[in-house]
């Protein structure tokens, strides 16, 4: 296992002057009674006027898992103050000091290795170089969905709950909640975990086939690397779901889940330009989510991302444009497609007009939804083929209202879920109302 130093170096940077006051103190304190041990007769006293181990700290520069080389080639400033006995003072300026060695770290085994840090009688922060290494930020995640789980039960479907951590401690694993009978579940769920640090650390998502009173029977699991994020975008990610992450031997599809990131370090403040578009300009709503106060302060993204005391109200305008490429569902190569529009948590519904006889089928209309809770809704658009003797589930977009919370209008494509071809084109506008939750 190879093992990164750029962390510890940047670190040991930071915390340099103070162990340079410390080591130069203890230097002084130890090494003057050996002066004065072997100080020849000549010399009335021999001592330092001036230690420094300088501005240069030293570096960890290379090695394997438990042995690092060292390294300190620094620019101290060591001047003896020598008096003699006839009253002559003959300053001497140590110069050009250097070492090498070997910083060597003696782990016995570990299966798995977790810690916690508490400082009692103190403050974290002020310990230079301490705090910003211990936490770094907040990764807000939503577990969205999951498509094509692999099926563990023997009669029905999977009932599939899956847990996110970053660090598998038991007070930092979000579990969310068990949909029954399903291969396609929809959780849109939200979580928030501290991030200590964002180079080295990874958000795993772990799916389960809930057994009932028996043991969980892991579907798959999935890994990103928080150093993949850009601080203050959202990331919209699928995953595809593996048997083990450090043995990849098994090739089986197991399905893929679907995720939300935006990962807020701390201090990260106003300056925030819009998570999914850099060059789009914040909305009204962003930035009063972003709680300015009476002073015009604004306070980071990270508080708002813990949507605790917000709750998003507005309107959500869906104009359903178009759709092509759809997959041909009749015998005659052709399909009579209409789309049903789904708000997840208030069940409102509406849906556009059947076209007959088309595979790009155009609608060209809008609906507007009352949207009371807004960050934690999702709009789901069924498209179906009419058929006089039924009907016939084409596909699905399923989508949250972060990107249109964010950009306050948008026009994009999406592809047909559980079809073979086939992209549906929308226009969505939200026209906000912001209120708060009492505390």
């Amino acid at each position: 296992m190879e093992l990164q130093l750029n962390w510890l170096n940047h670190q040991l940077d930071k915390i340099w002057p103070y162990v340079d006051a410390a080591a130069s103190e203890l230097i002084k304190n130890n090494v003057e009674p050996i002066l004065e041990e072997y100080r020849p007769a000549i010399l009335s006293s021999l001592k330092f006027s001036k230690l420094t181990l300088g501005t240069v700290a030293p570096q960890f520069t290379g090695g394997v898992t438990m042995e690092l080389e060292m390294q300190w080639d620094g620019n101290p400033n060591i001047v003896l103050d020598i008096n003699t006995r006839v009253g002559v003072a003959l300053p001497i300026q140590v110069k050009d000091i250097g070492f090498t060695g070997v910083f060597r770290l003696i782990f016995k085994p570990l299966k798995q290795l977790d810690f916690r840090l508490k400082v009692i009688g103190g403050e974290i922060s002020s310990i230079p170089g301490l705090s910003d290494a211990i936490e770094e930020g907040i990764l807000d995640v939503k577990l969205v969905q999951a498509k094509e789980l692999s099926n563990k039960d023997v009669i029905g479907k999977s009932d599939p709950f899956a847990v996110v951590f970053i660090r598998p401690l038991r007070d930092r694993t979000k579990t969310s909640k068990v949909i029954n009978n399903q291969l396609n579940p929809i959780w849109n769920e939200h979580f928030e975990f501290v991030v200590e640090d964002a180079s080295t650390q990874h958000l795993t998502v772990r799916v389960f086939d809930d057994e009932g009173i028996s043991a969980a029977e892991l579907i798959g699991c999935a890994q990103v690397a928080l150093k993949d994020l850009e601080p203050g975008k959202v990331k919209d990610v699928w995953l595809k779901l593996v048997k083990d992450l450090n043995i990849q031997r098994d090739n089986k599809y197991r399905g893929e889940v679907h995720l939300e990131l935006l990962y807020v370090p701390y201090g990260m403040d106003s300056s925030l330009k819009n998570p999914f578009n850099p060059d789009f300009q914040l909305t009204t709503l962003e930035k009063t989510i972003k709680g300015g106060n009476e002073a015009g302060e604004e306070p980071s993204l990270a508080s708002a991302a813990s949507r605790k005391n917000v709750i998003v109200r507005g309107v959500l305008s869906v104009n359903v444009v178009a759709a092509e490429d759809l997959p041909a569902v009749d015998v005659m190569g052709k399909a009579d497609p209409y789309v049903v529009l789904i708000m997840k948590k208030s069940d409102a519904r509406a849906k556009t007009r059947v076209v007959q006889e088309s595979l790009n089928p155009v609608w060209n209309q809008t609906f507007d939804f009352v949207v009371e809770d807004a960050l934690h809704e999702m709009l789901m658009l069924e498209v179906w083929d009419h058929d006089t003797f039924g009907k016939d589930k084409i596909g699905r977009v399923i989508m949250t209202l972060t990107r249109v919370l964010m950009e306050g209008e948008f026009q994009d494509s999406f592809p047909v879920d559980g079809a073979k071809s086939g992209k549906l084109f929308l226009h969505l506008k939200w026209t906000p109302q912001l209120k708060f939750r009492d505390p």
